[in-house]
């Protein structure tokens, strides 16, 4: 099944927006230039000031060698001096000055094994992956280097390597990752060239530390915003069956009659229903339904999926674990992915609204919604905010702008209390009792006070234990 993607954007750029450059930028490349060396701003800062984007990270070129570097500046780190790389640390920011170089082979498909310095950034940008990152901007005399048509391709909205693309991605086997990250960041076609080399050079990529492919991947899901596009290029050349085959299990793989999509589609556009701003619950909604196809059942002609949302879960987390994710993101991840299918009706009292809140983590509640709103969008026959949701959400808030108590800590007694009032030890049995008076509580709220859960734990726990002469 093709994925409705939309037109493509194209990219306009403007000269104008090159004076753009900060004031602390313009210091460094001065400082350098003061010295009587060359120095050009470069790269993906030049890319995105001409389109008129936010330039967060800027880079510099200069034919100033790293010891030269430490020297004009009062701050720096040796951040990649072993490639030519010093980073000079500002007031405002950190910014790698780079000394113009011929790079030697890439023994490990990242790094290259040993770097010769260049005399002209000429030289310097011929190495570079893509041609709108292989520009170049001479601040002093208003100069845009622009050796092979990044302007163009920009403009024509197409992601084109640097001279033979299968030499380029072999050099740097994150390349094709970060081919497929642009194109759905500017929404933009790949160069068919570019795009073929792709399949061929996957042992290259294979090869990449898997923290890097994460890192990039995270990227997309942040900054573009249809990663379904990115991910549709990623099943075509055979980058998500390396890294996340479990997703193409659902490729095909039909649904209900309350889906429009298959399981594959659907979670793509699931993920793209989700906040950019929020990339691990656009993870999760990728992962949401991974365990579908492994749980389908046909009964009396109705596709089921029973208990999907806990083969998900486990399967995220052999997806996670691989990718390398944190302990806190993993959990994160597989926290929203197990409850994005509760249920809601409006017979709900208030106490299992308070439950939900409970189980979910209040921290978590308004996560797991965008999660299943992106779940609602991504079905392909739903339209508008789901209104049981919205109902939901009120009661939700209401029971936290009333500070009502959810977990053990909002209780008007703690360990301590409990101790003292039954005297015992530390141990398994205060948690015992701090649980029932949190169910008693979640129940009724006009419990939480502290003479009435003491109350509460003499009548059901007994007084204190008194010691026999």
């Amino acid at each position: 099944m093709k994925l409705k993607l939309g037109k493509k954007q194209k990219s306009r750029l403007n000269r104008a927006n090159l004076k753009k450059v900060p004031a602390e930028v313009r210091d460094v490349v001065a400082t350098l230039r003061a010295a009587g060396k060359q120095a050009y701003l470069v790269g993906g800062c030049v890319r995105d000031l001409l389109a008129g984007l936010d330039a967060v990270d800027f880079d510099v070129a200069t034919d100033a060698v790293p010891e030269e570097v430490q020297r004009l500046f009062r701050r720096t780190a040796p951040t990649g001096i072993k490639h030519g790389t010093v980073t000079v640390l500002g007031a405002r920011g950190d910014y790698e000055v780079t000394t113009f170089r011929r790079d030697g082979k890439y023994g490990d498909a990242r790094h290259p094994d040993d770097v010769t310095y260049a005399e002209s950034i000429e030289e310097d940008l011929s190495r570079r992956d893509f041609t709108f990152n292989a520009l170049a901007y001479d601040l002093a005399g208003d100069k845009l280097v622009d050796l092979f048509g990044g302007v163009e391709d920009f403009e024509r909205g197409v992601v084109r390597a640097v001279g033979d693309p299968k030499e380029r991605f072999r050099e740097d086997g994150l390349r094709p990752l970060r081919a497929v990250r642009l194109a759905a960041r500017f929404e933009f076609d790949v160069d068919g060239e570019t795009l073929n080399a792709i399949p061929e050079v996957l042992d290259r990529v294979r090869m990449v530390a898997v923290e890097r492919v994460r890192d990039e991947f995270m990227k997309m899901l942040a900054t573009a915003a249809k990663p379904s596009y990115g991910l549709e290029l990623m099943r075509d050349t055979g980058l998500l069956e390396l890294f996340i085959p479990e997703v193409l299990e659902g490729y095909a793989v039909t649904q209900n009659e309350f889906h429009a999509y298959d399981v594959y589609t659907h979670s793509l556009y699931s993920c793209d229903a989700a906040p950019a701003e929020k990339p691990l619950v656009r993870l999760a909604a990728l992962l949401h339904d991974v365990g579908k196809p492994r749980t389908r059942v046909v009964r009396d002609g109705r596709v089921t999926f029973y208990n999907h949302q806990a083969v998900s879960r486990r399967m995220a987390r052999h997806i996670l674990n691989r990718l390398r994710f944190s302990k806190k993101e993993r959990d994160y991840v597989l926290h929203l992915i197990y409850y994005h299918m509760f249920g809601y009706t409006p017979s709900w009292t208030d106490a299992a609204v308070r439950r939900l809140i409970r189980k979910v983590g209040r921290e978590n509640i308004a996560d797991l919604f965008d999660l299943r709103i992106a779940d609602w969008f991504g079905n392909g026959t739903n339209y508008g905010f789901p209104g049981y949701l919205r109902v939901l959400e009120r009661r939700i808030n209401d029971a936290i702008a009333r500070e009502e108590a959810f977990t053990e800590k909002d209780l008007a007694v703690d360990g301590r209390d409990v101790m003292a009032e039954l005297g015992i030890p530390p141990g398994p049995k205060v948690g015992e009792v701090l649980s029932y008076l949190l169910e008693r509580v979640l129940e009724d709220q006009s419990l939480n006070e502290r003479e009435r859960l003491l109350g509460l734990v003499r009548e059901r726990f007994g007084p204190p234990d008194v010691p026999s002469e």
